[in-house]
């Protein structure tokens, strides 16, 4: 369920245009209905307030203007994650070339 802090990628035309977090999400008169405040994550930041049903905020695709939309929830990837390193190939055995290190300063007395 997507929370006041989560971060949503939004999507125009079925293509990912800006990540936003949401600031702010309060009921509007209109039952099902909520005026979500979104802090667009963009050069210049911007501020936006958006009148959407529950099922838009979930990630149901909507229009405006026209346009086909969706919001969808980032979940940041666990630390464990975020630090492995992808995994190298195997090093073949065969292949061993010894590599000389050139000290740069000593190049520039030269």
């Amino acid at each position: 369920m997507t929370a006041v802090n989560d971060i949503v990628l939004i999507h125009y035309e079925d293509k990912p245009l800006v990540f936003a977090r949401v600031e702010e999400i309060l009921a509007d008169h209109k039952p099902g209905w909520y005026h979500v405040r979104l802090l667009m994550l963009q050069v210049p930041v911007q501020l936006v307030t958006w009148i959407l049903r529950d099922a838009y905020i979930e990630g149901e695709p909507f229009t405006m203007n026209g346009k086909r939309m969706h919001l969808e929830r980032i979940q940041a990837p666990s630390p464990v994650e975020a630090e492995t390193p992808p995994e190298s190939p195997p090093r073949s055995e065969k292949k061993t070339t010894t590599a000389k290190v050139v000290n740069l300063a000593d190049l520039k007395k030269k």
